[in-house]
Order: structure tokens, then sequence, then C-alpha cells
């Protein structure tokens, strides 16, 4: 059992909880793996979860764990959908680990959106919603109430990662689906009473993406008419879920090519076009604006980069500057994060432990997190909000060795623009283009050009895209249309292409 003399509820404001989560730290897949759509803790290599393991974890200075759940075969048929009594307890006894050392832990429903695997049922384009709803709202109110007790150090999360399986702009109604889980969520948990009835709950957008759920793709946030009373009316009691894997070729791309990232790299060919730390702090500065400034806390509850020094040694050196300064942006902004540690270390492993021999295996990286939570250095650069494009981003071939192709430098009040083809895969691509002012500021601008060989645009970020048969136009947002004489901004974008992808000439058209 959890200890009793933890239960009192701890009733936290927003920025009192995000300072005291303090560091997170993700347990990775253990409790979602399964083996033919029933979960195993170990099915996915990784040993049984100890209280030895735990205890690591907090002296290496964490004070949040993450523990993901998927639930699939646990889950008995309707309409009672009865989950696996031992099942449950297995998953309490894991989250006392951490709970009775004083420390907050997030639980979820994990594995069982992703269509890839066996068993998954809570698909937001499936046909029968009626039935996964019912299903939805049964298996939540029987986890809800098993923690009923526990204070606000336990704090639960509706989904992970929730999306059509398709990177690219969110589709209607899935997205409406994904809503309707949100609320379900809520109201469920709020129903079972006890500490439920105010304890904080962790509600993730689509594809827990930082755009898809601060832009105006269609996130809803949940009421919450059946929290307690004794929360003041001013406060929330609601968390926003993001993950942060960008760029995706410095962090999760398996190839090996794109291994530096941030202001020391050394070799340019080793670091990505995109996604570098001013990129990183205006993402994060668009939850802060959309959510914390209104008083919902956010947490990016993943994070991390793959172990890239078989391809190049100083890799890890780069890791730890990833993960500091993404803490470090977040503490400003007042959002919490959590390391995802999948358990494997080597190669494309993003394990800070040995969990065999209870040993830290990236010190390096700790020590940069924590550096970063106890106030290390701010990030070397800032800048205006951007908008990532999905972390799923296919994969790299490294980067293109096309020249950019711009317009004559205008004289006066004019921008020139420069299409560079970063990335290329089969049957699609990745560009940036960059706008440069004249020798005068401009207030905004329209970047035109036409696909001699069927390209086509499919999503874009820090522009405004429209297509009209070959013909691209592309448009400043509100945050990068003002440019100072002589300064630039850039914008891109994925498309599709078969065979020849020529680089278009651009014009740029100032106002």
């Amino acid at each position: 059992m959890h200890t009793a003399s933890a239960d009192a509820t701890v009733q936290l404001n927003a920025s009192q909880l995000v300072t005291d989560m303090g560091a997170g730290w993700n347990l990775g897949n253990q409790l979602e793996a399964n083996s033919n759509g029933v979960p195993s803790e170990t099915a996915w290599g990784n040993p049984v979860i100890t209280q030895a393991l735990i205890n690591k974890v907090k002296a290496a200075g964490f004070k949040t764990i993450r523990i993901p759940v998927s639930y699939l075969g646990k889950i008995g048929p309707g309409p009672s959908y009865t989950v696996d009594a031992a099942w449950l307890n297995r998953i309490s006894e894991v989250v006392n680990y951490a709970y009775n050392q004083g420390m907050y832990v997030l639980i979820n429903m994990h594995g069982d959106g992703y269509k890839t695997v066996s068993g998954s049922w809570l698909i937001c384009d499936s046909s029968d919603q009626t039935t996964i709803r019912n299903k939805y709202q049964k298996v939540w109110q029987q986890v809800a109430s098993k923690f009923s007790s526990y204070n606000d150090h336990l704090i639960l999360e509706s989904m992970n990662e929730e999306f059509d399986g398709q990177y690219g702009t969110p589709t209607q109604p899935c997205y409406q689906n994904i809503n309707a889980y949100n609320q379900l969520f809520v109201n469920t948990v709020r129903q079972t009473g006890g500490n439920n009835a105010s304890r904080w709950l962790l509600i993730p957008g689509w594809n827990t993406n930082i755009d898809y759920t601060v832009g105006n793709y269609g996130f809803v946030l949940p009421t919450d008419q059946y929290r307690s009373s004794a929360i003041p009316s001013n406060e929330q009691r609601l968390m926003i879920s993001v993950h942060y894997y960008d760029p995706w070729d410095f962090a999760g791309d398996e190839s090996g090519t794109i291994t530096q990232w941030g202001p020391k790299a050394t070799n340019p060919a080793r670091k990505s076009t995109w996604g570098q730390e001013d990129y990183m702090d205006g993402q994060l500065k668009k939850v802060r604006d959309t959510f914390v400034a209104r008083g919902y806390p956010a947490i990016v509850g993943e994070y991390g980069s793959v172990d890239k020094t078989s391809a190049d040694p100083t890799n890890n050196t780069y890791r730890a500057d990833f993960a500091r300064t993404l803490v470090t942006d977040a503490k400003k902004y007042g959002i919490a994060t959590a390391y995802w540690d999948n358990g494997y270390n080597g190669a494309y492993g993003l394990g800070l432990f040995d969990r065999s021999s209870l040993t830290v295996t990236q010190q390096g990286i700790i020590d940069a997190i924590m550096a970063a939570i106890g106030g290390g250095a701010p990030p070397t650069a800032t800048a205006s909000p951007t908008t990532t494009p999905p972390s799923s981003t296919p994969p790299t071939t490294g980067p293109s060795t096309t020249p950019p192709t711009t317009t004559p430098p205008p004289g006066g009040r004019g921008c020139t623009a420069a299409y560079t083809v970063t990335n290329q895969w089969q049957g699609g691509f990745q560009a940036e283009v960059r706008v440069t002012a004249g020798s005068a500021a401009i207030t905004g601008w329209t970047v035109s050009w036409t696909y001699a060989n069927g390209q086509q645009v499919t999503q874009a970020w820090n522009a405004t895209v429209t297509s009209s048969g070959s013909a691209v136009t592309a448009r400043n947002v509100s945050y990068n249309g003002t440019i100072a004489a002589g300064g630039s901004t850039t914008f891109g974008f994925l498309a599709s292409s078969t065979g020849t992808n020529g680089t278009p000439s651009v014009s740029c058209a100032a106002s």
C-alpha cells in the first residue's frame, strides 16, 4: 500500500507545481511493453522494475517519474471492460516505488492508441466510436478509483501521442474524437471522488505535437465542471502535455548522419539545417503564451536524443547540450520536463541508467539536466515563435548539395528569397526558404515560385502556403512579417515529389 501519511492533498497552484516537480524521467516502455497485445513489463527486453532502480533515479536528482502504461489485452469484454486486478496491482506497486518517497508520478494510457500495436483499440478514426468511448470510460473509471486516495503527487494523463497515424495536418473528425476522449477522461476521473476531484490531470493534443496543440488545428481544452468546489475559481487543475524530439534527424533518426546540435557543433555536415536552440526556445515560448500564461501548466512529457557515438564519438556532448537547453528553456517558460529513457544503452539507445546493474550510463546528460533545473546558463540565442514539421519526418539522406536560388538583391525597400532543399527521401523532400530584407525594413513579404516537376507542398511552418496547380505562394505569418534592414527569417515545408526534384526560381515581394 501507499504511505498513508502522504495522503493529504497538497493543493499547489500551477507555478508552484512545476517548480516542485523539478527534473522528470520516464520509465519508458516497461509497463507499455506487450507480447501479442498482452502487457508484460519484460516483453521488450527490460528487466523487472524494482524499488532499487527507482531509488537510483531519485538519487541522481530526479523528482518526477512518468510511468507509461498499456492496458490492451488486460481489459476484459464489454460492457464492464474489467481490467485485470493483478495488472492494476502491479501498476500501483510500481507507482508506490516513487510515490512513497515523495516523488511526483505520472501514469497514462500509452500504447492502446497505436495502430501498429496488436490489440490497440483507442483509434480516433475508427467507425465505432461508441464502443471505444464506453471502453475508455470504464477503464479510466477503474484506474482512477484505484488511486483516488493518492495526493497531488500523482498525476493522471489521458492518453499518449493519439492521432490517426499519418504525419501531417490533423484531420477532422479524428481531432474531435481526441477532444471527446479528453473530456470523457476529465469527467470520469473527477466523478470517482476522493482526491481525484481536485488532482491535476494531464491533457495532450494531436500526437502531443506543440504546433497542433497551440495552433488553430482543432484542439479544445476540456471543461472541468465536476472538480472540487474547494479549488479556487481562478485556479486550474488541468495541465498540457507535449513532446519534443526536434529536429528528428538529430534526436531520433538512426542513420547516424546528423550527430551534432547547437552552437558548439564543429561539423556543418553533421548538424541539422533546422531545429536549433533559437527554434527550441520559440516552440516552448508558444506553449507558455498559449497555456501557461492562462494558468494551465505544461510538461514536455518526453524529450531526448538517441546515442550516435558509434557514428560520431563526440555525440554525447551534443546530446547533453540538447537536454540542457530544453530544460533551461522550459524552466524559463514555466514548463516541467521528463526525459525519455527507454532502458536501452549503446547504439541509438536513450538510456541514462543500466537497469540490470543499477548504474548510471550517461552522467554527462544527467549533469546537464540537473544544472539546468537548478538554474543553468540561459540558451545562447532566442527568437520569435516558430512552428515545427512533425517529429517523424521521413529519414534524411543528409543535407542537400542543391545550391540555393535567389532573386537579385533589391535596392531600398524590398526582399530576396533563397530556396534550399534540405532533405530528400523516396517520394518526398523538405525545403527551406530564407527571406532577407533589403536596405530598408519591411513589414510583410510574399514569396512565389512555380514547380516544373509536379512537386506538391503538403505541410508548411512559419508561413501560410497556398498552391494553385504548379504555382506556390507563401506569405508571412503574424510573428515574422517585420524584418529589419538586412535581416532575415526562414520558413520551411514538406512536399511530395516523383522522380526529378528540380529547384525552382523564386521571387519575393515586400510590403
